[in-house]
């Protein structure tokens, strides 16, 4: 039986190592083996799930080994949903469970690049609207053009190519990568894994300009930056002359304008200093210095003098008093004092001798040494 169509629900899912894959059709009534031979497996582009429904078209055969009946397929699509729609559904979720489509990894573009490397189709519409953008803003930034097929079988194969073309190069800033609208279909080739992969493992920045705004594919995800059309990415990659000629121009002007600021301000200070007295008549001031300083200097002597006098006058007050207790004084009034020999030890009382010690007498012209003959006390218990 052949070209015979299927419709069941997906069992027994295998995808082999060698390339084949296998499963079960079934419903309600009916179970029916299929093998997805590797060549053709290598066009689906979507992945079979158990449980899920598709329509298989091939050519019913028996597997004389087992004697099954099982259906070759040759074209195997979805039910319910677009064959495209679920294998981006897929891709997508693969892709972004990697990580592959966090703003973590994307890559800043640098403010001034100078040679862009653009991966596209050199005769669709996009590159003319890049090529017309870029002269505009900045005739200077040089352009390169990978040719690229955009759209059919192998498209993502020569897309891949080109970006890894402009990696192996140390001349590349920046890689464009797009087209013009589209349907599903034709903008295939930049949902494939093959095109996001390379987009991924790029070490220049990125810019994925696929189809117009409403368009969004899974290289628009992956890239570093997502323009809504390719004559927006040559807004976005190529810095305009114009744009910088006038902020130079308005950043000299406003250091001009500071600059006229700082020596008007300083003008003022300098007038403000030149118009006070010490500029004026710098002579009044040393004039006042030297006053003051002779007045300091006439204190100082003032204060010398009276602290000396003070110190005199003090000293003059101490010897008075000295010479009032002296004992040469008290003994020029006919006072006299007494030692026992041979200590020398001072005499107070009657009682501090006995008759027959020898004493010495001081007076205030001189000294008498004598005996001692008879004492005799005045105190009231001697009498």
């Amino acid at each position: 039986m052949q070209g015979v169509w299927v419709e069941g629900e997906v069992s027994n899912y295998i995808h082999h190592s060698s390339g084949h894959r296998y499963l079960n059709l079934k419903d309600e009534r009916a179970t029916i083996k299929l093998t997805i031979w590797r060549s053709v497996g290598g066009y689906l582009k979507f992945e079979p799930e158990n449980g899920q429904k598709v329509l298989a078209f091939g050519d019913v055969t028996v597997y004389e080994k087992g004697g099954n009946y099982q259906l070759n397929c040759r074209k195997l699509v979805p039910v319910g949903v677009g064959e495209l729609e679920l294998a981006f559904r897929q891709l997508h979720e693969k892709l972004e469970a990697e990580g592959l489509f966090t703003a973590e990894r994307k890559q800043e573009l640098p403010p001034f690049p100078q040679k862009i490397g653009v991966v596209t189709s050199p005769t669709g519409a996009a590159i003319r609207d890049i090529i017309q953008i870029a002269r505009r803003r900045n005739n200077s930034v040089e352009l390169i053009i990978y040719p690229a097929q955009v759209q059919g079988d192998g498209a993502e194969k020569t897309i891949a190519a080109g970006i890894e073309y402009f990696n192996s190069r140390q001349d590349i800033d920046i890689v464009i990568t797009g087209r013009g609208g589209g349907s599903l279909e034709d903008l295939w080739p930049f949902n494939t894994e093959l095109t996001v992969r390379a987009i991924a493992a790029s070490k220049i920045p990125v810019i994925s300009a696929v189809g117009h705004e409403v368009d969004t594919t899974l290289a628009d995800l992956v890239a570093d930056l997502r323009a809504p059309t390719p004559s927006a990415a040559a807004e976005l990659a190529v810095w305009s002359k114009r744009e910088m000629a006038e902020r130079l121009d308005a950043y000299s002007r406003s250091q001009a304008s500071q600059l006229e600021q700082m020596v008007s301000l300083a003008r003022r200070e300098l007038s403000s200093l030149l118009a006070r007295p010490v500029f004026a008549r710098p002579l009044d001031l040393i004039a006042q210095r030297q006053q003051y300083l002779d007045s300091l200097s006439r204190a100082l002597q003032t204060a010398g003098k009276n602290s000396f006098e003070k110190s005199s006058n003090r000293l003059s007050l101490s010897l008075a008093r000295l010479e009032t207790l002296s004992p040469l004084n008290i003994l020029a009034r006919g006072y006299a004092v007494s030692r026992r020999l041979p200590k020398g030890s001072l005499i107070r009382s009657v009682k501090d001798v006995l008759p027959g010690d020898r004493m010495e007498t001081v007076l205030a012209d001189g000294r008498i040494k004598s005996f001692v003959e008879e004492t005799k006390s005045d105190s009231a218990d001697d009498r």
